[in-house]
């Protein structure tokens, strides 16, 4: 796996910084855009793509699929299935690690919704004051 470069700390990215990051061209990520739907770019009113972090993330893994690993599009799909199922969860942002143990994963998730559910407690004992 090569080495990914740092994101900077955004929350949105534009099109031509996620191509500069990955190193590929905008046609590149507008053609995996159409094959990937785990890629889910949202658009601004000017129609400008805007990519979220875990997308720049879900993107260096499937260059890493696709280039480093060799895989093909129809591979790096099924890669990216198995490990959706192998977890349990549609969610993309739990895509990022794609080469753990699902049983390790799955393990994450749970630890991950605990989380949430502790702080959405909160913050409705929060806001019922």
């Amino acid at each position: 796996m090569s080495q990914q470069p740092e994101i900077p700390d955004k929350l949105y990215f534009r099109i031509g910084e996620v191509a500069k990051l990955i190193g590929v061209e905008p046609y590149v990520l507008r053609y995996w855009e159409t094959e990937f739907p785990e890629i889910a770019p949202v658009k601004s009113k000017s129609r400008q793509r805007l990519y979220k972090r875990c997308d720049v993330e879900l993107i260096f893994k499937i260059r890493d699929l696709l280039y480093d690993q060799k895989f093909t599009i129809k591979g790096a799909k099924k890669v990216i299935k198995k490990v959706k199922k192998e977890i349990g969860h549609d969610d993309d942002q739990f895509l990022l690690n794609l080469e753990g143990d699902p049983a390790e994963l799955k393990a994450k998730v749970q630890r991950q919704r605990q989380r949430l559910l502790a702080i959405v407690e909160e913050m409705s004992d929060f806001i019922s004051r």
